[in-house]
């Protein structure tokens, strides 16, 4: 009790009265030697349970009246005497509850439209259109965030110095996108950079009936290859959270994308804009390679429509010439491809069985697929 009551002593005669709230952060604070060393990352998170919540001054186990304290001291014309009021038997209870639900984790409320990658974390999240220059305004621009990390720099007089980088792509949905990397030393004034950066950094991009890329694609930087396959409509962005972002803010909303190699963030962004702008149209390949580009759709029973035509005449030969077209625009590149591992079933005798039962009813559904397509060609 000594060193409690000295405690509260020194305080006292040295004419300190801190509020509560300095007192927590003089026991949960972590110094600017152990924020460098990178300890203390989760205690702005943590919050202390507020333990007068729900208390109320005269309302106790014994509830008094105290004139001046929690009364008047004159009601009307006569003066408030000190008295004792009813117990309240479910106050301690509530109090209790109360405090139980009281977390030790403040939750960030966020709309669930408005979640990035991962909760509420910066990546993957919109932070508007990019400012307006001039008379120009990107009003019907989004931009979200790729990336957003801390960095860190050597100074001769100031030491180690910490930066906010963030990356982020802004685009109006309809072919027409850029993106900007900036860094400050707080994360509002990186985010603001970036965004501004990205608008002013304009690509113009060719899609194909507005949803999907004009053809498949190899695009590589650094370490980083990229596969890209052009896909029918409704079926919809399987690829890397990055790129789905990208393809979101351009307006691709059809396509197939495969990463071999490293999957650093910044050069994925690179890559997949070297490949869009790489893009050739239907004409310019015709005219390249002196053929026609004919296009086999299967999701039309196999239609085939010509697509472009070569500028000059051809001259037909016995030995007409044959180039496959995704060879000709992955640029000789195959895809790598994993053995799919059989099923521990396989071998069984039980699969055997099943296979000698269903081998009547094969092809079964394909067929009467086509011969319903048939009938409405």
């Amino acid at each position: 009790m000594s060193k409690y009551k000295s405690s509260y002593s020194y305080f006292k005669l040295s004419g300190f009265y801190l509020p509560a709230e300095d007192i927590w952060r003089g026991v949960t604070a972590v110094s600017n030697a152990g924020k460098k060393r990178g300890r203390g990352k989760g205690t702005g998170k943590k919050v202390a349970k507020d333990l007068n919540r729900g208390q109320t001054i005269g309302l106790g186990k014994k509830n008094f009246i105290w004139p001046g304290l929690n009364a008047p001291i004159i009601r009307g014309n006569e003066i408030t005497h000190q008295q004792k009021q009813f117990e309240n038997m479910d106050r301690e209870n509530s109090i209790i509850s109360l405090r139980d639900s009281m977390g030790n984790f403040k939750l960030m409320k966020l709309n669930p439209i408005d979640r990035g990658w991962s909760g509420t974390k910066m990546p993957g999240r919109s932070i508007g259109p990019p400012d307006a220059v001039g008379e120009e305004n990107f009003k019907l621009f989004d931009t979200r965030v790729l990336e957003n990390k801390i960095v860190f720099i050597m100074k001769g007089n100031m030491g180690r110095k910490r930066r906010y980088s963030v990356l982020s792509v802004t685009g109006n949905k309809n072919g027409l996108a850029g993106f900007a990397t900036a860094k400050a030393p707080e994360v509002r004034t990186a985010l603001r950079k970036s965004r501004n950066r990205s608008g002013q950094k304009l690509i113009s991009i060719d899609l194909y009936e507005n949803r999907t890329i004009n053809h498949d694609f190899y695009t590589a930087f650094g370490k980083t290859k990229i596969f890209v396959f052009k896909k029918p409509e409704g079926y919809g962005l399987v690829c890397h959270r990055a790129i789905q972002t990208i393809c979101k803010v351009i307006g691709i909303q059809d396509l197939y994308a495969k990463i071999e190699g490293s999957t650093n963030l910044q050069h994925i962004v690179k890559a997949f804009f070297i490949g869009l702008m790489r893009q050739k149209s239907y004409n310019d390949i015709a005219n390249e390679t002196k053929l026609h580009v004919v296009e086999r759709q299967m999701a039309k029973n196999g239609f085939t429509e010509i697509k472009a035509s070569p500028v000059q005449d051809l001259q037909i030969s016995e030995n007409n010439r044959f180039i496959d077209f995704m060879q000709f625009t992955l640029g000789n590149k195959i895809v790598l491809r994993k053995k799919k591992i059989p099923p521990y079933y396989v071998n069984s005798k039980g699969h055997h069985l099943f296979e000698c039962k269903a081998e009547r009813f094969r092809n079964q559904s394909n067929v009467r697929l086509h011969k319903l397509v048939n009938c409405y060609m």
